[in-house]
C-alpha cells in the first residue's frame, strides 16, 4: 500500500500556515494609517454616561422579561458604541443609517511608535429581500477591501471566541428579526423564547407573599434579603413541580426584583452586609440571568462598575462585582433545569441568613476612580483583575447552596 512520504506533508502543511500568517500580516498593514478615518469625537460627559447606560440596558434595574424590541436610532448607537469601546482601548466609531443598511466606521488608537497611529476598518450591514438578520455586506481594512462572507465569519470569529462575546447580548439572546430603516435599527425578539417565559399569575402571587412580608417586618431592624428570599422560594417549592419549577422560580426572581429595584424606593429597603446596594446587585443580576444568561449579567455587572470609574460615579467596587456574580450564579442554577430548579428550591427555603447565598465581600477593594483602577488593575483582562475575579467565584463555589451536585 502506498504510503505519502510525511516529511513532505508537514512541509506542506507548514507552508499553508506561513501563507496564512503572512496574509494575517498583510491585512493588518493595510488597516495601519496615520491618520483617523473618524470625525472629531465629542468627550463624554455624566450625562452622555448615564444615557450609554440606559441604551445598553445596563444596572440592576431592568426588567429583562419585558424586553420585546429594542430600537435605537443613529444617535443611540453612536454614543453607545463611543462608551462602551472606550472601556477598553482609546478608540472611534461612527454610525450612519443610509438605504436600509448600517454603515460603520472603527478607528483603533496604536501605542506610541514610528509607523502608524491608527488601524481602521469600515464595514457595512445589511440584509436582501426574505433575510430576516443583516449580515455584513462589505468589509474594509483601511483601503483593502475583503470578500463579504469571509468577514463576516472573521467579525462571528472574532465576538464568538474572545472577551467581546460577554458584551454581545444579540449574540446570545434570541431574535426574531432585525430591521434597518432610514431613522433607527429595531431588533425584535422572539415572542415565545423560553428565555422570556414568565408566568404572570405566579408573579402576582409571589409579590402578594412579598407585601405580607414587609407588612409583617419589625421597623427597628433592617430588612435582610434572606427575609424575602426564604418565604418566596418556601412557596415556590410548595406550587411548582418538576415541570414547572423553572417557570414558578423566574416568576418568584422577579416580582423580588420588582420590590428590591422598585423605581419608587420600598418601604423597607433590603440589605446585603448592611448595605441596600448589595442586595439591589444580587437581586438584579439574579433577574437577569434568570431571563437571559449568566454570561450577559456578569458581562453588564462588569461594564456598569467601569462606568462608575468616570467622573461623578462610585468607582470601581469589587464588592458589588461580587453581587453580580453571586446574583447571576443563583439565577442559573434557578432555571438551568428542573432538577436544579427544585434543589434551590428547596435549600433557599432553608437559608438561615444570607451567608447562606452570599459570601461577605466586606474585604474587596472598592470606591476606585479610572486612574486607580489602571494604576492596579489595568483592564479587566489583565492578569491582576481575572485573579481577584476568580477569588471571587472560589467564595461563592464554597456556599453549600451553589453546589451543582446534579
Amino acid at each position: 500500500m502506498y504510503r505519502p512520504h510525511l516529511p513532505i506533508l508537514f512541509r506542506i502543511f507548514a507552508g499553508l500556515i506561513a501563507a496564512l500568517f503572512l496574509l494575517v500580516i498583510f491585512v493588518f498593514i493595510c488597516g495601519l494609517s496615520s491618520e483617523t478615518n473618524q470625525p472629531p469625537q465629542e468627550n463624554l460627559t455624566p450625562e452622555h454616561i448615564a444615557q450609554a447606560k440606559q441604551i445598553l440596558h445596563e444596572g440592576t434595574k431592568i426588567k429583562p422579561d419585558e424586553l420585546a424590541a429594542i430600537t435605537l436610532t443613529e444617535a443611540d448607537l453612536n454614543l453607545a458604541g463611543h462608551y462602551l469601546l472606550n472601556r477598553y482601548h482609546q478608540s472611534a466609531i461612527h454610525i450612519e443609517l443610509v438605504n436600509q443598511k448600517l454603515r460603520c466606521t472603527f478607528a483603533l488608537k496604536l501605542p506610541s511608535n514610528f509607523v502608524a497611529n491608527y488601524f481602521n476598518v469600515s464595514f457595512r450591514l445589511g440584509s436582501e429581500a426574505g433575510e430576516t438578520l443583516p449580515r455584513i455586506t462589505k468589509f474594509k481594512v483601511g483601503k483593502l477591501l475583503l470578500p463579504a462572507k469571509l468577514a463576516d465569519w472573521m467579525m462571528y470569529a472574532l465576538i464568538r471566541y474572545s472577551s467581546l462575546n460577554d458584551y454581545f447580548i444579540l449574540a446570545t439572546t434570541p431574535i426574531q428579526r432585525v430591521e434597518i430603516s432610514a431613522d433607527a435599527l429595531t431588533i425584535f425578539y422572539e415572542e415565545n423564547s423560553p428565555s422570556h417565559t414568565v408566568n404572570a399569575e405566579s408573579r402576582v402571587i409571589y409579590q402578594k407573599k412579598i407585601a405580607e412580608v414587609v407588612a409583617q417586618h419589625n421597623p427597628k431592624w433592617r430588612l435582610s434579603l434572606a427575609e424575602l428570599l426564604k418565604p418566596v422560594f418556601e412557596l415556590a417549592y410548595q406550587r411548582a413541580a418538576l415541570d414547572t419549577a423553572i417557570q414558578e422560580n423566574r416568576s418568584a426572581i422577579l416580582a423580588i426584583n420588582d420590590y428590591v429595584n422598585a423605581t419608587d424606593s420600598p418601604k423597607y429597603m433590603a440589605f446585603l452586609y448592611k448595605r441596600e446596594d448589595l442586595a439591589q446587585h444580587f437581586v438584579g443580576a439574579a433577574a437577569l440571568t434568570a431571563s437571559m444568561n449568566r454570561r450577559v449579567a456578569n458581562a453588564l455587572g462588569e461594564v456598569k462598575e467601569l462606568s462608575d470609574t468616570q467622573a461623578g460615579g462610585s468607582g470601581f467596587s469589587f464588592v458589588d462585582l461580587a453581587a453580580d456574580k453571586a446574583g447571576s450564579r443563583f439565577g442559573e442554577l434557578a432555571v438551568s433545569s428542573p432538577e436544579s430548579a427544585r434543589r434551590i428550591q428547596e435549600q433557599t427555603a432553608q437559608i438561615k441568613d444570607y451567608h447562606d447565598f452570599m459570601p461577605d465581600p466586606r474585604d474587596l477593594p472598592e470606591h476606585m476612580d479610572e486612574k486607580k483602577f489602571e494604576q492596579l488593575f489595568e483592564s479587566t483582562q489583565s492578569p491582576a483583575y481575572l485573579a481577584l475575579a476568580a477569588k471571587i467565584d472560589r467564595r461563592i463555589a464554597l456556599i453549600p447552596i451553589y453546589r451543582n451536585d446534579e
